[in-house]
């Protein structure tokens, strides 16, 4: 089995399923090229969940600005329903 070590910026889900580590004839796996290769996958859970999180964060601000926007414009919607200039 060749060793398969991506060096990708991003990593991809495909490339953790096609990832393959090289035999030590009576030991196993390289311990160097598994850790390595787990430190990238644990780089790119973290990068991940800080973007997931930012996203919240950033959503749920638009959601607030929404709700100000649309408490501030309640009254003119009333009126302009009310008098007749915007019926529908």
């Amino acid at each position: 089995m060749t060793a398969m070590i991506h060096r990708a910026r991003r990593l991809f889900s495909s490339q953790v399923r096609a990832a393959t580590f090289a035999r030590r004839r009576w030991r196993g796996l390289d311990p160097e090229q598994v850790y390595a290769y787990l430190d990238r996958v644990a780089d790119e859970l973290e990068r991940l969940t800080r973007e997931a999180r930012t996203a919240h964060t950033e959503g749920e601000l638009i959601r607030q600005a929404l709700r100000q926007w649309q408490s501030r414009h309640a009254d003119c919607q009333h009126a302009a329903t009310t008098n007749g200039r915007w019926h529908r």
